[in-house]
């Protein structure tokens, strides 16, 4: 009887040790795919600490490899547009995990050099996403585009803040993992 229970026991720490290596497995960071290289004008550039590189400088995208990403949407009032607009695009959470981000910060910057720091975990949590579309269609240059990141300010009033106000750069035209 005792060998009968000794063995049901193994059995039992054997299915939790299995159970919790599974566990830490689902933990780590899926490896990140090889991304294409863009075939039409590059709108966007990641360099820095990142695992996954499709150019010399980092991981470059046009919109078609951008919206090869999974793509989400959102309605958010904003300051700059006082009526809730749909906001449509990749999460940022999307692309770092596509390039293999590593890092703490994501230093965004515009086409006009407007730069902001941002911590990735913050980013991450909000959901906060880079559009591409305002309304369903291209967001033009001088309309904040071709890319903007944007925080579901509706969603989080947490979010309604000067700081997160300012993260929301336009204009985006690189992003750099530090």
């Amino acid at each position: 009887m005792n060998g009968l229970k000794n063995g049901r026991w193994q059995l039992r720490v054997q299915s939790v040790a299995n159970a919790l290596v599974w566990a830490c497995a689902a933990l780590l960071p899926l490896p990140a795919v090889a991304l294409d290289r863009p075939a039409g004008k590059v709108i966007l550039t990641v360099t820095g600490m990142l695992n996954v590189r499709n150019d010399a400088e980092g991981a470059v995208f046009d919109l078609a490899l951008l919206d090869q990403l999974p793509q989400h949407s959102f309605s958010t009032k904003t300051p700059w547009y006082p009526e809730a607009r749909k906001f449509s695009g990749v999460l940022l959470g999307d692309l770092l995990k596509a390039v293999g981000a590593q890092g703490t910060t994501l230093k965004a910057v515009a086409l006009n050099d407007y730069r902001v720091e941002m911590p990735i975990e913050d980013l991450v949590r909000h959901g906060a996403m880079i559009a591409s579309q305002l309304d369903g269609k291209p967001i033009a240059v001088r309309d904040k585009g071709p890319l903007l990141i944007i925080y579901p300010f509706d969603d989080k009033p947490e979010l309604r803040t000067a700081v997160h106000y300012s993260r929301a750069i336009w204009q985006l035209r690189g992003l750099e993992l530090r």
